[in-house]
């Protein structure tokens, strides 16, 4: 299946791009993002990260007439100040996210992302990583487990599931997805499995999270990325599901915010320290009818933006 970029022009004109500016793509993917903003660069740079490498060496094939504007990293957009600053970059005009999974991550079965294919649980992103899928299904504690899929799957049989888990592996390790998505159609009632959707999409969604640390990155990602935003600098963020669309608008509403002041201090107007970013947009930007005819991965995305409207913290 092609991957197409969702919310892609949205992206770009709400970022503002200038040609001479320095921008940060948090997640490469196949580059469709990427490719769309280098070529607005005149002499300006993209820095572009992806932990996945095979998602980095197949943009850099994809994005090769760009080359001369983009230079790519190998790592979690959790690391962008450190990276960026080993680089001598400490301030940039724009930086975009686009968190959902790739097409072809939950498309190539040996990724072990979907229970669409029988394959050995992994879900890394990041293949270099020691934990996995297996890792958690198989050695976790079932209080964990309960935990990862309540608050990361937001699974209401969370406790029945994880029994059954801890009870198959009891005989046996569960190895594949197949297993897996197994053991969840027997641990829900009879009323959940006739209901649309596959029924173990909250706990794979769950697994995926608990394995890549994505919340956890998210929140420290957006936060060193919103430090590094020059003046007029935007910060633009693709989500797909209630999470992490709650992190991104708490974060921004955080950041967009005037510190508070007890109103019995005697404080002039001019003397009240002001909020040093701005919504761009208060409601998130959904796809239009014409892209969601056309790509079904769209329906669930929002798209926020935030600007720097005065001082830079490395400026």
């Amino acid at each position: 299946m092609e991957h197409k970029s969702v919310l892609l022009e949205e992206t770009i004109d709400l970022l503002n791009v200038k040609g001479s500016g320095i921008y940060v793509d948090c997640t490469l993917g196949r580059g469709g993002h990427s490719g769309r903003l280098a070529e607005k660069l005149t002499d300006g740079m993209l820095y572009a990260f992806d932990k996945d490498e095979q998602a980095l060496k197949e943009s850099a094939a994809n994005l090769s007439s760009l080359k001369d504007r983009i230079v790519f990293i190998h790592s979690d957009f959790r690391n962008i100040r450190e990276k960026l600053n080993g680089l001598g970059v400490m301030t940039v005009d724009g930086i975009m996210m686009d968190l959902g999974v790739s097409s072809p991550q939950f498309d190539d079965a040996e990724r072990g992302f979907s229970y669409r294919f029988d394959n050995r649980l992994d879900m890394r992103m990041d293949r270099s990583q020691s934990k996995d899928a297996w890792q958690i299904v198989n050695t976790y504690p079932k209080d964990e487990l309960i935990r990862i899929l309540r608050d990361y799957g937001e699974e209401r049989y969370a406790p029945r599931i994880a029994a059954e888990i801890l009870k198959a592996r009891e005989e046996k390790p569960v190895n594949t997805t197949f297993e897996l998505a197994d053991l969840i159609k027997a641990a829900l009632p009879a009323k959940e499995l006739r209901k649309k959707g596959h029924p173990a999409k909250k706990t794979f969604q769950a697994l995926r999270i608990e394995t890549n640390d994505e919340l956890g990155a998210l929140r420290e990602g957006l936060i060193n990325s919103l430090e590094m935003l020059n003046e007029g600098g935007r910060c633009a963020v693709i989500t797909f599901h209630s999470l992490e669309d709650r992190l991104v608008k708490n974060i921004f509403k955080d950041y967009s915010s005037a510190p508070f002041v007890e109103p019995k201090v005697p404080l002039k107007a001019e003397q009240m320290e002001q909020a040093s970013f701005r919504l761009v947009n208060r409601k998130p930007v959904t796809a239009s009818e014409e892209e969601l005819r056309e790509n079904n991965r769209s329906h669930s995305a929002k798209l926020r933006v935030i600007e720097r409207i005065r001082g830079s913290t490395d400026g």
